[in-house]
């Protein structure tokens, strides 16, 4: 094709710059809900929330979540912890990344618009110093979320938060795992308490509340890995982060999806999981991981699963001096939120 004066003048004809020029019937549909009068609201203006969804403040002592698909929620908790501490900061340095969406262009939606979501602040935590009381706390929180038919979309916080949030969306029977994470997180009891952050899965299945034969952790590494027995020894199926460029991520997504199955399935994503060149803001940093392309690619071949709820957890901004650990958080956040609108789960409100 030779590029021309009758080219051009048809391009010109065609494109005028009137506002809202879309003509792509898959873009005019996602530009026409997100430009109103010509114009998009300015990402860093007005009050900060999770992938600048409508915030929606709640009563705790009478919650209600009435006509929502999606509640977001943060769970600033970093009592778990067993290397450096500062997750409790995860929720709010997620909420200060100012673009991320609102189009997936992979998944073809634009989820805070193609459901009703809003971000409805943090768990009502009754104290600072206890983690079990915390844990209560958290459990409740969602128990009322999955009692009104919504989906949980929690931001953390270490990954002891977890636990907590399974045993209230498994509480009617136990649900799978896709679990993308540098550690398998089923270790023992150790200084006189379970309910850190290297346990959350051995916990929800010893509750009763995680299926372990349906359950996948991806990209496990370190020294660490001979805390992971129970994993194997429960039926979880482990990859390891040194066989992903072998199996390669298209085989690991079918590796996921046979796995879980169409069974009701939880997503949980630690930030660790990426190599720290990518995400350096976090308390236990292993190298030789996933990258941002590879996470992005691995969670977008997740489509169509019966997603119950998800989590990020294990942002500690204090060590992202460049924000970038955030922003892949927020990124995968949107992700997953993504996904929640084709999971079989998801009951639209009217």
């Amino acid at each position: 094709m030779v590029w021309n004066a009758e080219r051009l003048k048809a391009l010109r004809e065609r494109y005028t710059g009137k506002p809202g020029e879309t003509y792509d019937p898959r873009y005019a549909r996602v530009a026409a809900r997100i430009f109103k009068g010509g114009t998009r609201a300015a990402p860093f203006a007005g009050m900060p929330t999770l992938l600048s969804a409508p915030a929606r403040p709640i009563d705790w002592n009478a919650p209600d979540f009435s006509g929502l698909d999606v509640a977001l929620l943060g769970m600033p908790l970093d009592l778990g912890v067993t290397n450096r501490p500062g997750s409790r900061f995860g929720p709010r340095a997620l909420r200060a990344i100012e673009r991320i969406g609102p189009y997936n262009e992979v998944l073809d939606t634009a989820p805070t618009h193609d459901m009703s979501v809003a971000d409805i602040g943090d768990v009502p935590f009754r104290g600072r110093f206890r983690l079990e009381q915390s844990h209560e706390d958290i459990e409740r929180t969602v128990a009322a979320i999955v009692a009104a038919g919504v989906l949980p979309l929690s931001v953390g916080g270490d990954h002891s938060i977890t636990h907590p949030i399974l045993r209230a969306v498994g509480a009617k029977g136990p649900v799978g795992l896709v679990h993308i994470d540098a550690h398998c997180d089923t270790g023992a009891p150790f200084d006189d308490t379970k309910f850190h952050h290297g346990g959350p899965f051995r916990n929800a299945v010893l509750d009763g509340v995680l299926d372990p034969t349906r359950t996948i952790q991806i990209g496990i590494r370190g020294s660490s890995e001979y805390l992971w027995e129970f994993s194997l020894d429960s039926g979880m199926t482990v990859i390891d982060a040194r066989d992903i460029s072998g199996l390669g991520i298209a085989a690991i997504i079918d590796k996921a999806r046979q796995v879980v199955g169409d069974g009701p399935t939880y997503l949980s994503f630690d930030i660790d999981s990426l190599d720290p060149a990518f995400a350096p803001g976090t308390g236990t940093p292993e190298v030789g991981g996933l990258t941002s392309r590879e996470a992005l690619a691995l969670v977008r071949g997740l489509k169509g699963l019966n997603l119950v709820g998800g989590d990020v957890v294990e942002v500690a901004p204090q060590y992202d001096a460049t924000t970038n650990t955030a922003q892949i958080a927020a990124q995968m956040l949107f992700e997953i939120l993504s996904l929640m609108v084709f999971s079989p789960a998801l009951k639209k409100s009217k």
